[in-house]
C-alpha cells in the first residue's frame, strides 16, 4: 500500500459513483449520507426488512451500524448481511456500544460469524469486548485505559491482529490514533483533531466512508483511506471553525473538496509488520 494506491482508490470511488447501502442510526444518518456523497458515492439508507434484501443486492457495499438499535433495524441488518454474503457485496460492521449492551454484543458476534464482513470497526473498548477481553468502558466511548499510547502500541497491534486473523476481516480501531490491520500488517494513522469528538456522529461517518471506499478498493485500503480522509478533513475544518456548528459544516466542505496533493501533504501514517 502506497500513497499512490490510496489516491487511485479515492479517484476510483469518485468515478464509479456506486450505490452504498447504509443501515445506521437516525442520530447520524444525515451526516453519514452526506459523507458518502462528499467522496463521490451514492448513499441509500433503507432499513425496512421487506426491502433491504433487494437494496443490498444492487449495492456496491453495505454498512451495518449498531448505534440506537431497534427490533426492525436488527432484522434489517440480519437480512442484509445474508444478502451481502450470498451476492459478494463487501460489508463493514460498526460495533457501536457492544461493550455496554449484551444484545448488541451477541448480535455482532453472530453477524460476523455468519456473514464474514470485510471490515470490523470500533473503538478499542468495543473491539476488546467483541473479542472477549475485559474493558472498563461504560457507554459508547472508549475507556481511558484502552486508548492507544506510545507505551502499548505493540500490545494493541497484536490484540487487533489476532482478532483480524480469527475473523478473516480487516480490523479498524478508532481513537486519537487509528489502527488498521489485516492480521499480517498494520497501519497507524495519526490524523484528526479533538473537534471531531465534539460533534456527534463522526465515528459513524468513518464507518460510512469505509463502505463508500469499499466500492473502489480492497478492505485494508478502504479502512486506511476512510479514517485518514476524515481526519485530514477535520484538521482543515478546525482551522476555520468558530465553534462546533461551523466545524460540522466545514468538515463536509473539506471532505468534498480534499485534493490529492493536500491529502499527501497532511497524511501521517506508520506501516508496521506483525509477527505471525
Amino acid at each position: 500500500m502506497t500513497i499512490q494506491t490510496l489516491r487511485e482508490a479515492a479517484r476510483e470511488t469518485r468515478l464509479r459513483n456506486r450505490l452504498i447501502h447504509c443501515i445506521t442510526n437516525p442520530i447520524s444518518m444525515n451526516d453519514c449520507a452526506n459523507a458518502v456523497l462528499a467522496v463521490g458515492a451514492q448513499p441509500i439508507m433503507a432499513e425496512h426488512p421487506l426491502e433491504v434484501a433487494a437494496v443490498t443486492r444492487t449495492a456496491a457495499a453495505l454498512l451495518v451500524n449498531l448505534g440506537n438499535i431497534t427490533d426492525v433495524r436488527l432484522e434489517a441488518m440480519r437480512v442484509s448481511g445474508v444478502e451481502a454474503r450470498e451476492n459478494g457485496v463487501p460489508c463493514v460492521i460498526d460495533l457501536v456500544g457492544v461493550n455496554c449492551s449484551l444484545l448488541r454484543l451477541q448480535f455482532a458476534r453472530k453477524f460476523v460469524g455468519e456473514n464474514h464482513p470485510a471490515v470490523i470497526k470500533g473503538n478499542i473498548s468495543e473491539l476488546k469486548a467483541f473479542a472477549g477481553t475485559p474493558t472498563g468502558a461504560a457507554g459508547v466511548d472508549a475507556a481511558a485505559g484502552d486508548q492507544l499510547t506510545a507505551g502499548n502500541t505493540s500490545e494493541v497491534c497484536d490484540q487487533m491482529a489476532r482478532l483480524a486473523r480469527r475473523t478473516g476481516a480487516v480490523v479498524l480501531a478508532t481513537g486519537e490514533a487509528d489502527l488498521v490491520t489485516d492480521g499480517s500488517q498494520a497501519v497507524l494513522l495519526r490524523n484528526g483533531t479533538p473537534m471531531l469528538a465534539r460533534i456527534t456522529g463522526t465515528g459513524c461517518m468513518a464507518g460510512a466512508l469505509v463502505a463508500a471506499y469499499l466500492s473502489g478498493c480492497g478492505a485494508m485500503e478502504a479502512a486506511v483511506l476512510a479514517v485518514s480522509t476524515l481526519g485530514i478533513a477535520g484538521e482543515l475544518a478546525a482551522e476555520s471553525a468558530r465553534g462546533t456548528g461551523t466545524f460540522r459544516a466545514a468538515l463536509l466542505d473539506n471532505l468534498g473538496t480534499l485534493r490529492d496533493e493536500t491529502f499527501e501533504e497532511h497524511l501521517r501514517w506508520e506501516r508496521r509488520g506483525l509477527c505471525p
